[in-house]
Formats: C-alpha cells, structure tokens, sequence
C-alpha cells in the first residue's frame, strides 16, 4: 500500500468512531395519559436572561458548588444519572423488593411521557448547560450533552414524589425532600443552573395536574396503590 494511501486509511479508521456516535439522541414522545397538545405549556417562563442578574446569580451558584462539593457528593449525583424511579426512591420505596414489574412497567411509562414533555420546552429555550457557559465551571457529571432548561432531573423525580405522596400522604414529605435531593444533585453536579431545576418542578406540578385528569393515569395509580407493601396491624 502507498504511504499516502496508508496515511488516508489511518485517519479514517481514527474518524470513525466520532462518526458512529455522532448521532444525536432521540427523546421518545407517548401520549399514554395525556396528549400532545397537552403536553404543551406555550405560557411557561423563560429562563434568565443571558447576563441578567439572575443569570449570572446562577452561574456563581454552580460555581459555588464546584469549590465545596466532595467526592462523595460527585458519586451520589453520579449513581441517579439515570433519573429512575429505584435510583431515587429505591432505599424508601414503599413497594416490595426487588420492585414488582408491573409498578416498574408504570414508572417507565411515567418517565417516557414526562422526558417528553420536559425534552419540548428544552428546545423551546435552547439554553446551554452551565459549563458550556464559563470556561471555569467542569462538572463532575461529565461534559454530558442536552439542554439545560427546565431540568429533566428535577421534573421527573418530583413527579415520581408527588405519585408517592398521593399513594402513601404520611411519606409526602420524605418523598418531596428526596427529590429535592436528587434535583440540587444535578446543580452540585455541574450540569444545570439552579433555575432550571425551579422550572423542572414547576413542570412536574403542571403534569401532575394534568396526569390525574387521565383515566389512565388514574388506573395505574389504581395498581400502584394496591402493589403496596401492606404496613402490619398494630399489636
């Protein structure tokens, strides 16, 4: 083989595996509870403006957390990047263990819709992640790709909180505090401001509304309600 050949067929072979994971990722969209159009909140605030106040609050608040965050905080953020229902409530999960298929079939279903839901607005706002933003910020979750606003972490966690909470009101708050938890984790992480994290919630709020309107929604928490591990009667 000619040396000029050689030279070529080596570059490619390097190029290559850029190539095979370059495509972008697809977000799929259901309409399993609620639909499209439902889905859509024309009306939801915007993010900061770029280099408002508030903006550059947030952008010191991530850069804040870079300076005091532990390796420990690092590995708890890093063990939820899935964003499932068992890596947030798996330790307080009121349902048997190892997690009954058919709540995890619901949960699945839940997050598919709602990742959706949050994936729109994402491209409405197009605002990028935190360190894409100042050169200073390095997240510890990786350089992960995506948009930052509102946060997907936030929205679907709080969710999952707020489906527990109507299933079982004496954990409501255990339920909200941890996915508070997993939603500042994202922030901690280097990944998203803390105003994407406020408007991932107040999506989570919104689809909840909209969610228990569903006669289907209502049927799975129908399910989930009796998967749950029965408390034992008092002696």
């Amino acid at each position: 083989m000619k040396p000029g050949k050689l030279l070529l067929t080596f570059a490619a072979a390097l190029l290559f595996p850029a190539f095979l994971f370059s495509e972008e990722w697809i977000i799929p969209r259901t309409t399993y509870y609620i639909t499209a159009e439902q889905q859509k909140f024309p009306d939801f605030p915007a993010p900061p403006e770029e280099g408002s106040k508030k903006d550059k609050a947030d952008l010191a608040a991530v850069l804040q957390w870079q300076f005091k965050r532990t390796p420990q905080d690092c590995a708890r953020a890093n063990a939820g990047a899935h964003a499932g229902y068992e890596e947030f409530f798996g330790d307080i999960s009121p349902f048997s263990k190892p997690l009954p298929e058919e709540a995890a079939v619901i949960f699945r279903r839940v997050k598919t819709e709602t990742d959706g839901a949050a994936a729109d607005i994402k491209e409405l706002f197009k605002r990028p992640r935190p360190f894409l933003r100042d050169p200073a910020l390095q997240p510890c979750l990786g350089r992960i790709g995506g948009l930052a606003y509102p946060s997907g972490h936030a929205t679907i966690s709080r969710l999952f909180a707020l489906m527990l909470a109507d299933l079982v009101p004496s954990g409501k708050r255990s339920f909200l505090a941890r996915a508070d938890a997993a939603a500042l984790d994202r922030v901690i992480g280097g990944v998203h401001h803390p105003s994407d994290i406020e408007a991932g919630k107040k999506l989570a709020d919104r689809l909840y509304r909209a969610y228990k309107k569903s006669p289907a929604f209502r049927t799975d928490m129908g399910t989930l309600k009796d998967l749950l591990v029965k408390e034992p009667a008092a002696k």
